[in-house]
Parts: C-alpha cells; structure tokens; sequence
C-alpha cells in the first residue's frame, strides 16, 4: 500500500523482485502479551489500512535471476513500527538467510520502537542486531536501503549496519524524529539536515536511488558477489622497460586534467560504483576475481572535495565490508593531500589517517595498492600498506606536496622543483629500494594495463606459494 505518494512494502518487493519468484516467510505474528482492548483494535485497524498482518514482510525471490533475501517495512502498519512480533520475524529472516547462505536487502521504513509494547519492543532492536551481526561474521552480503521515513531505534540499529547503504530519494532519514524534537525544544529541526540527499553528501549513504535504479544496481552487485576462483600465476611479472622521467615533470604530469583517474580504471573492466564524492566505494571484477575498490578520484579533488576524515571512514568501511565477504582490497591512491582545516583538525583527520592505515595492514584478506597519480601526504599513506603495490612510472609519494616541502625547508614555494628531485618520491626510485612492486609504463590504454597487472597480481597473492606479507615498506613484513 502506498502513503503519502510512497510505495508500500508489497509494491515495493513487485518493483524489485523478478516475476513470479516471491516466496513469503512469514507466519502469522502471535498477538502481543497483556495488550489491552486499545492496542488490539490498533492492531486490527493497522492490518486493514495496511493490507499486511505486521509492519514488516519477510521472503526470498530473484532479483536479476540472482536469489536474495528482502526484510520489507510497511510504514502504513503503526508508523512501521517494530514489537516483538515484528522484531521476530526480522530476526527469524536473518537467521533463516545465513543459514541458507543468502544475502540480505533490508528496506526499512520505520519511526522506530512500538510504544505500545515499551521497553521489551526497545529490546528488539538489540536481537536484530544480533542477527545481523552473525549474518555478517558468516561472510554474507547485507545491503540496506533506507525509505521514508526511516528514524529512531530502527535507524540506529538494522538501518545502519549494511556493507552498503542506499537510500530512497527525499527520504528523511535521522535518529531523532523531527515531532519529538519540535515538542522537546518548541522550535522545528534544521531543515535539509535528515534527508538522504544531505546523507549521501556526509557519506553515511552511498547512493540516493529510485526503486528501478535500486533494481538494477541490485542486480548488478549481487552477481558480482557471486564471485569465482581464478588460476594461479605464482610468478609476479615486473615491466622494467619505463623511461627517465624527471621527478618535477612527473608533479606537473600527475596534475594534468585530463589523465586518467579511478574513474577510467573502474571502467576498464565490469564494475559498480557504490558511491559518489573523493573517496569511492566500489565492486570490481578483475579477471575472475572480484575485489573491493577504495579508491581516491582525482576529479572530484579538483572540484574541492579534498579528502577529510568522513571520507577516509568510508575507506575503513571498504575495509570492513571486504573482510566480511572475504573479498580481496584494491586501494587506488591519486590526491593532491588531505583537507587543512580546523573543522577537518576538529573531526580528528589524523586519527582517521592512523586507523586506516592500521587497518589496511592489519585487513585478513589479500591487498593490492595502486599508486596511480599524486601521492600527497597522510591521505596517501593511508592507502598505501598493502600485500602488493604497483605504480604508473611517474607517480609519487611524499610526506607533502614539494610546494609544502619548500615552505618547510625554505619558507617559500620557490624551491618545489629542487625537492621534489632531492626527495626521493618519484615511483620509479620506490621500485628500485623494493617498496613498489610493479611499474606500469606509459604505452598503451594505462587503465586497460593495470587492470590486467591488477587480476595478475591478484591472482599471484591468492596462490599457494604466498606465504608472507609484506604490507609495511621496508619492515620485512
């Protein structure tokens, strides 16, 4: 049923689910213990207005022919609201998906606790989080798309904890509901605050999505998690014909508008693209292995979206997501530098930087870096440490920029040239101390080229011979 000009959980599951696929999980829900006379006849008038027996449906169906499990909200079922009938049947999904081995799509739209049934229907947000939690340690995909409205205990638990988080467009989306806030403080909400659209520009949501876009990029993710093995190459091949460059040409070539970025090299090859701004999320197939891409886009640093710590969270969740799905991590590092800012000083930029580059060392699956471009800084090393690293020839890493190097040394810029020569950053002189595993000449489609060193490198760290990690440059590690 829709409300408000919003699709309803039983038209939204026909809009995503293949034709003809759906199976129903649910039973019928128990009525609620010691409920007096009002709440049940709420309950009864809920059911007729909403055409469902409670504010969630639950089932299995196809999506794109691939097999996926949907937790549904019904917002027109007392506000979407969960109680412990509710909350079961969520539960009981989760359990019965990891069991059978399925990912999971949650569509919630909820005000968050009945309260009705007080604090034992609170209680249920930690039993989903349970399931979701167990769900996720058993190495399956949980995918989330938040509708409207979408707040409360609901939010702050299963609305919250997907691999990835999309959103429906004009949704408001929040902890707080904005009627509680009013009432409390007589004053309305900030306007523009709880919307997907401000989400996804904070990067606590991916993407903003329609429900056919839903469908597709569904589709699409889900059959790049059905990933497969790939032949072994224990031999690692290094590309050694690379011609001299000067390290300040190499600055100026880096910064060039028009050269290739994470962009391109996700379009090498079949990819989704999980979201938007400088640091981007991504699926990848290379070769036949599919791997989390966290990579840094060059175009959207040149349009002033500089890499704060919100954006290197999104990193760690790349991260994360790639150690519950056992997925290998690719990490593709092109930034001029970190944002300089109080407010980036105030969000604690340095100590995203240390975790993600703790992280990144410490992640249980097989890691790649590529070093495509710029290597400006903390936001660079972030990515970095990795099983495996490979360079285009005249990219660079240093600990900042040469303009930033001059003003430390000579308190001008003027000697930005002379630095970046003195200075060691060139990809060309990491090769030769042995922290850049491969260089990738300039001949040919760049990005084609280092998709293909990506799948062989790939396949080389997954192989039997692979024994020790080596993540920390020059440590033996």
């Amino acid at each position: 049923m829709a409300t408000n000009g919003r699709v309803g959980a039983i038209g939204l599951r026909d809009l995503i689910v293949d034709d003809g696929t759906w199976e129903s999980w649910d039973h019928p829900p128990d009525e609620p213990v010691d409920a007096d006379a009002g709440y049940a006849d709420d309950l009864e008038r809920a059911r007729e207005r909403s055409g469902c027996d409670e504010s969630v449906i639950t089932g299995v169906g196809r999506v794109g022919g691939r097999t996926v499990v949907l937790i549904v909200s019904e917002f027109a079922f007392l506000g979407g609201s969960i109680g412990a009938a509710a909350g079961n049947r969520v539960v009981q999904a989760l359990r019965r998906a990891t069991s059978a081995g399925l990912p999971v799509l949650a569509m919630p739209a909820s005000g968050g606790t009945r309260m009705q049934e007080g604090t034992p229907a609170f209680l249920q947000m930690v039993a989903i989080t349970g399931a979701v939690t167990a769900h996720k340690a058993a190495g399956l995909a949980y995918l989330v798309y938040l509708r409207h409205p979408t707040t409360g205990g609901v939010f702050a638990s299963w609305g919250s904890l997907g691999h990835v988080t999309w959103a429906q467009p004009g949704a408001l989306v929040g902890f707080l509901g904005p009627r509680v806030y009013e009432g409390l403080y007589g004053e309305p909400f900030p306007a523009g605050v709880q919307t997907a659209e401000n989400l996804s520009h904070i990067q606590l949501v991916d993407a903003v999505l329609d429900a056919k876009t839903l469908r597709n990029v569904l589709g699409l993710v889900l059959g790049l998690l059905e990933k497969s093995g790939a032949a072994h190459h224990p031999s690692v091949r290094r590309e050694t014909a690379v011609p001299d460059i000067d390290a300040w040409t190499a600055v100026q070539a880096t910064r060039e508008t028009r050269r290739a970025g994470v962009i391109e090299l996700l379009g090498a090859g079949e990819s989704v693209i999980l979201n938007s701004g400088p640091m981007r999320l991504a699926l990848s197939r290379f070769g036949n292995r599919v791997a989390v891409v966290i990579g840094q886009d060059r175009a959207a640093q040149a349009d002033g979206q500089l890499i704060a710590a919100r954006h290197l969270r999104v990193a760690r969740r790349g991260l994360a997501m790639a150690a519950d799905l056992g997925l290998p991590v690719i990490t593709v590092i092109d930034t001029p530098g970190a944002e300089l800012s109080a407010s980036a000083e105030e969000d604690g930029l340095a100590a995203e930087i240390a975790r993600c580059t703790a992280e990144l060392i410490d992640v249980a699956v097989p890691t790649v870096s590529v070093l495509l471009g710029q290597g400006g800084g903390g936001a660079a090393l972030a990515l970095f440490p990795a099983d495996r690293r490979v360079a285009r020839h005249d990219a660079w890493l240093s600990p900042l920029p040469p303009e930033g190097a001059s003003l430390i040394v000579h308190r001008d810029t003027d000697h930005a040239a002379d630095l970046a020569r003195r200075q060691g950053i060139l990809a060309a002189e990491l090769a030769r101390s042995g922290v850049i595993d491969e260089l990738i000449g300039p001949t040919g489609d760049i990005s084609a080229r280092i998709a293909e060193t990506l799948m062989r490198q790939l396949d080389s760290i997954a192989g039997p011979d692979f024994a020790a990690r080596t993540r920390v440059p020059g440590s033996g590690r």
